[in-house]
């Protein structure tokens, strides 16, 4: 039986990309001889080399004709474009004979959420609608939830046991004042081990400092497999809206999340897996963004500020 060939397109974040994983095992699961591809940026290459259900991946760098030039010589029968934007357009219209089926993002009902405050969201989680995106060709969701993938070079192991808070963050209205995570951090009867980049490095040197021992300074010290590999063995994971959220649920990980200028009503909290959301429901300003800012619109930042937190 001939091959049937897939394309996958979703460029973005580390957390987007992540909810997508459903897609390809179930289309490689479910769908005879499927040959399953993804493209996707250069820097994400980590959450793709290592899945079981991509058969081949693909790269974008700094030219995006290049990497059309590649994709063409794949003679794809389908196009999946989970991230529908400017480049993927250009993709699927120099692409022309390949079938297209795209992901419908729903912005004029996330501007009304945002914008108006009037939620037309479907009650439903992002995974089920990019799932609904390959409903036409008979495929369904299995409901195993995400995936991630750890090689084992990159299993880290540390004394045990401890909790995980990801203290970082892509927007700054995502993140908790140091001074809220110190305070959470400090009625944790455990060890805790902080996970973020080299971005997060000076917060994480004031909640050591303030906490000694009982933290474990993890940012900036590993790559993303291995904080993850971290967050596999922790008790469970304190983190903000972020990928390692994510990552998280994918690893089947009790997960509390802490929510700012961002709502999980976009359809984006942890899926299938143990959780509990911590938000301030109370403001009439949120949420100011689908995404977030460098500081507070209205320069009161309530909603992390005013946060009742209880882990």
């Amino acid at each position: 039986m001939k091959k049937t060939k897939f394309l996958i397109l979703r460029f973005s974040s580390i957390g987007d990309i992540v909810l997508t994983t459903p897609v390809p095992r179930c289309i490689k699961k479910q769908y005879p001889e499927a040959e399953v591809h993804f493209a996707t940026k250069q820097n994400f290459k980590v959450l793709v080399e290592n899945n079981h259900y991509i058969d081949q991946y693909h790269l974008l760098g700094n030219s995006l004709n290049e990497l059309i030039r590649q994709l063409k010589s794949e003679n794809f029968d389908y196009i999946i474009d989970l991230h529908n934007n400017l480049r993927t357009s250009i993709i699927k219209l120099r692409l022309f004979s390949v079938k297209s089926i795209s992901f419908d993002k729903l912005n004029f009902e996330k501007w009304l959420l945002v914008n108006l405050k009037i939620n037309r969201m479907p009650n439903v989680h992002i995974v089920e609608r990019y799932l609904k995106t390959v409903e036409s060709l008979g495929i369904t969701n299995d409901l195993e939830g995400l995936d991630y993938f750890i090689p084992e070079k990159d299993i880290v192991n540390i004394e045990k046991p401890y909790v995980a808070f990801a203290i970082g963050g892509q927007h700054a209205t995502k993140k908790l004042p140091t001074k809220k995570i110190i305070d959470i951090c400090s009625k944790i009867n455990c060890k805790i081990v902080l996970l973020g980049g080299k971005e997060d490095i000076p917060v994480a040197l004031e909640i050591e400092n303030a906490l000694g021992k009982q933290i474990f300074n993890a940012c900036g010290k590993y790559n993303l497999n291995q904080s993850a590999s971290l967050v596999q063995q922790s008790e469970y994971l304190i983190t903000h809206d972020t990928g390692l959220m994510h990552i998280a649920a994918a690893l089947k990980k009790k997960t509390i999340s802490i929510w700012g200028n961002t709502v999980p009503e976009f359809g984006m909290y942890p899926y299938l897996t143990e959780h509990k959301i911590i938000e301030n429901k109370n403001l009439s300003c949120r949420p100011c963004s689908k995404i977030g800012y460098k500081q507070c619109p209205k320069g009161h930042f309530k909603c992390m500020n005013e946060l009742e937190i209880e882990i």
